[in-house]
């Protein structure tokens, strides 16, 4: 009831424990003083919260105003005196925050100025994110911030036997809450995650990367004794070769070959084997050859030589037949096949294989290929030559054939038993071609090839005035020379009224930009390496992106220089649409950048339908990108095989028309692609084809399909025309042979140009003028304009133009594609006899499916009992669909084969 109150409570001195910010709790009861009699005038119904920070215990006398007011505390709930009459006690809490703390400790203070108070508690404390394990990494008890918006980064350890490839970090609030964790630890090899701990795999488990949540059971003919393994030891006569990963089967070497059969052909031999009985575990069963002659008198054999031709190859074979040539006549051979896998070098135990004895028949003699010019003179020439390498027999005679040049059907043969002749009765001044062919028992050879020789000119005569020739032939060239001058003065007065210089159309008025030229009027193809500073021509081609436009949802795929993501963008003023993102991996260097960003400068200069259209590239911000529109299919040559048959004709050949489209404009544009294939085409979801890949330097360097070429460098020999790959003559019309190859790839649906020959067998057989056969059921006038883009002279070859215009009118008129190519010349394997009807004679079903390019279903037919052709002829479509061929395009295709062999049959076609 006294006035001027000012009571005063103090705590003791109150250690922070480190804490920056605490909290403060209070109790109390207040009585409202409206119930005190006479008390109006100095009845407080509030009451003020101080405190005093010190390191020292000591510093509690201090003067009041040192204090630091927290705030008045007014109470919610007051009682009366009614209320004390009933012992109703209405408690009320309060809670203050104070900070930042910056010493040890602090004192509270409690100022009392009149009312009738009673503080019931006071407890003082402080928050923290209490000690946890996360993500196999332990975050310590960590004390709130001082801010109540402030969230600590706290970096948490490992948990035993765990590790990490990115740092734990969690975030703690002010409110004691742990919250955005980032990174985690793994359980390393050997151990796996179980209640927040790492424990060792049991025996018979492993784990070989911390990538692995739980331990796996050891694969099959493997073992593990002892805990925490890291891999599982094969058994003893099996093996794991070091690509295998640890979760395959250990495996061995496969069993021999079965069934060993030999066709002999003259100097040739067919071998055909069927596969090991026991393939060891393994799918990557390979097959080596190993030819000897043997000494039919002596027993003794020796390696066959180099000479000796192997088609498709020697060693390393996948499929199970081959054609060895070029051997000698009458002569015993044993040919050893050889069965090997992954790993078969890795066992020492004895080789696997079969072996077959054969002697060569009688053979025509090989052509004679050294051949010497002798005397010649006005009227002969005297020729001498050397035995075939290969006469295979006595030679009885050679037979001479020689006629004037220019003049092949006029010709004259000389028969003689030595190794030299004598031309006579020929023209003076005249060049003559000569071919020669050997005899034997078995009959001719071949012709050599063409030898060219002239005789000599006439002498003149000794009599009449010599002195007078060099003034007649002088007089003679004189007068042709005027006269050539009249007649074209007159054809050019007649054509233009005027003379005028005949201009290259190359060496037309040019213009130059940036040390380029250009031809008035035509967009041109400009070459971003040629810039001194490449951010110069990224700048100057692709458009700038803020990355903050960008959205990266997805990773689809990896590409040489990092991650190829889908995602999506929204540019101002314009609606968001989904894209496609190349990014450019941390660490890069400046060559890695600047490759990395010229495949944008070039894009950037293309604008057509059926061209890849680049959105724009982000080079201020990290990760560098390349932002392009978005291709639902992905490339076109995985998109085919996933939708193998399901197709119209009319729909493949639109997409050809696309890709076509696009390589007319970038021929316009003088841009030559060098890496036309259907893996470089991008396909959207209404079918339409667009070019893409212009990172040459890229491809030549790192693409599987690459081979090396004598000039350095890497080139996709498989769709390259033979120029590129013998001059790296790179033109147009190169790309027009890729196309061809493309227009292939469309029409077998994804196959693989050329199957499983080698590179070199690819560059040997085109070379000699082998080229792939039509696809199943490809119409003629398809197959027609592939083989026209196949010309080995590149001159030949159609222009882009023409084959958009081609493909448009067969477009308009779909009847034109009802014609298919007769199917006897469908099949020209390497590796198919042709019988005298033109029909292929497939040996067995092994390679008559992979005649048909169906060779993943040998095994199916093996299971099944067809394991000879006349079974296959008597299949039905329910048959196939039995043992599970279920992709409808594969069911017509090897039905079709099926209908085919049956009609042949009944015409007496094909022996089986």
């Amino acid at each position: 009831m006294e006035q001027n109150q000012n009571n005063w409570l103090l705590t003791n001195w109150i250690s922070n424990e480190g804490a920056s910010r605490i909290f403060i709790e209070l109790k109390f009861t207040l009585r409202d003083c409206n119930s005190l009699p006479g008390g109006l005038g100095t009845c407080k119904e509030t009451f003020n919260v101080y405190y005093f920070e010190s390191s020292e215990e000591d510093s509690r006398n201090i003067r009041e105003n040192q204090y630091i007011k927290i705030d008045t505390i007014a109470a919610d709930e007051s009682f009366t005196e009614l209320d004390l009459g009933d012992r109703v006690m209405k408690l009320n809490t309060e809670v203050r925050d104070v900070g930042p703390l910056t010493k040890k400790g602090f004192y509270l203070a409690f100022q009392d100025l009149g009312a009738c108070i009673a503080l019931v508690s006071v407890r003082v404390y402080y928050k923290k994110c209490p000690s946890v394990v996360r993500n196999l990494a332990l975050f310590q008890d960590t004390i709130t911030g001082a801010d109540s918006s402030q969230l600590l980064e706290v970096s948490g350890t490992c948990v035993n036997n765990s590790v990490t490839e990115e740092a734990p970090k969690m975030h703690c609030s002010a409110e004691g809450e742990w919250l955005v964790p980032i990174g985690k630890c793994m359980c390393r090899e050997g151990y796996e995650e179980k209640n927040n701990t790492c424990q060792a795999c049991r025996p018979g488990f492993f784990k070989s990367s911390p990538q692995s949540q739980l331990c796996s059971k050891c694969p099959p003919h493997s073992y593990a004794h002892q805990e925490a393994s890291t891999s599982c030891v094969c058994e003893n006569g099996y093996f794991r070769r070091g690509t295998d990963p640890y979760t395959m089967a250990c495996t061995r070497p496969p069993s021999a070959p079965r069934n060993a059969i030999s066709n002999i052909n003259e100097t040739s031999v067919f071998l055909e084997w069927m596969f090991p009985a026991d393939t060891g575990g393994r799918k990557d069963v390979y097959y080596n050859i190993i030819c000897k002659k043997c000494n039919s008198i002596s027993g003794l054999c020796e390696e066959c030589g180099i000479h000796v031709r192997y088609i498709p190859q020697q060693s390393s074979l996948r499929n199970t037949s081959v054609m060895v040539m070029d051997l000698q006549a009458h002569t015993n051979y044993t040919f050893e096949i050889e069965a090997e896998n992954g790993v078969s070098e890795l066992s020492i135990g004895s080789r696997q294989y079969v072996s077959l004895n054969v002697t060569t028949n009688q053979a025509a003699p090989s052509p004679v290929t050294h051949v010497k010019k002798g005397k010649i003179a006005k009227n002969s020439i005297s020729l001498s030559w050397q035995e075939p390498e290969r006469p295979n027999g006595i030679i009885l005679e050679y037979e001479i054939k020689y006629f004037e040049k220019d003049l092949e059907t006029s010709y004259t043969i000389i028969k003689s038993k030595e190794t030299e002749i004598m031309a006579e009765g020929l023209k003076p001044a005249s060049s003559y071609i000569f071919q020669i062919r050997a005899r034997t028992a078995a009959g001719y050879g071949a012709y050599s090839r063409r030898f060219e020789f002239e005789t000599s000119p006439v002498s003149f005569a000794a009599t009449g005035d010599q002195s007078q020739i060099p003034i007649i032939a002088v007089s003679i060239t004189v007068g042709v020379i005027l006269l050539a001058g009249v007649v074209g003065f007159l054809l050019s007065g007649r054509r233009c009224g005027y003379s005028k210089a005949k201009q290259d159309p190359e060496e037309e008025k040019m213009h130059f930009h940036n040390g380029h030229i250009k031809l008035p009027g035509i967009k041109t193809y400009i070459d971003p390496h040629t810039y001194e500073d490449p951010n110069q021509a990224v700048h100057e081609f692709a458009k700038e992106i803020d990355a903050s436009c960008i959205t990266i949802e997805r990773v689809i795929g990896a590409g040489e220089f990092g991650e190829v993501c889908s995602g999506r963008i929204k540019l101002p003023g314009k609606r968001e649409f989904p894209v496609a993102i190349k990014t450019l991996k941390a660490g890069y260097t400046d060559k890695q950048r600047r490759d990395f960003l010229g495949e944008a400068s070039i894009m950037g200069q293309f604008d057509h339908p059926n061209i890849i259209h680049l959105e724009g590239v982000v080079t201020k911000s990290k990760p560098v990108m390349i932002v392009t529109e978005y291709m639902e299919n992905g490339s076109l040559d995985t998109f085919l095989k996933k939708n193998d048959g399901q197709f119209t004709v009319i729909q493949l050949v639109g997409m050809l028309r696309g890709i076509a489209s696009g390589m007319k404009y970038l021929s316009d544009m003088g841009y030559v692609h060098r890496d036309l294939a259907a893996r470089n085409i991008l396909i959207n979801s209404n079918l339409v084809c667009k070019v893409s890949d212009f990172g040459l330097s890229r491809v030549l360097e790192d693409d599987p399909e690459a081979a090396y070429t004598t000039r350095g460098g890497k080139i996709p020999i498989r769709w390259t025309a033979p120029e590129a790959i013998a001059f790296r003559k790179f033109t147009s019309a190169s790309d027009v042979w890729s196309y061809g190859i493309v227009m292939w790839e469309v029409m077998s649906y994804g196959e693989r140009p050329y199957w499983e020959m080698t590179n070199q067998d690819v560059i040997k057989a085109v070379e000699e003028g082998y080229r792939l056969p039509s696809p199943m059921d490809c119409p003629a006038a398809l197959y027609q304009l592939m083989l026209d883009c196949w010309q080995k002279d590149r001159n030949s070859r159609p222009k882009f133009e023409e084959i958009v215009s081609m493909l448009d009118k067969l477009i308009r008129n779909p009847s034109s594609l009802k014609s298919l190519v007769n199917s006897s010349n469908r099949v020209s394997n390497l590796l198919v006899e042709h019988n005298p009807a033109g029909s292929a004679v497939y040996r067995s079903v092994n390679e008559w499916l992979e005649g048909i390019k169906m060779g993943r279903y040998t095994d199916t037919f093996m299971e099944n009992g067809y394991t000879s052709m006349d079974a296959v002829t008597q299949m039905t479509l329910d048959d196939l669909k039995r043992f599970g061929v279920t992709l409808a395009g594969h069911q017509k295709k090897i039905m079709n084969s099926i209908q085919e062999m049956r009609a042949q049959l009944l015409n007496g076609m094909v022996p089986l």
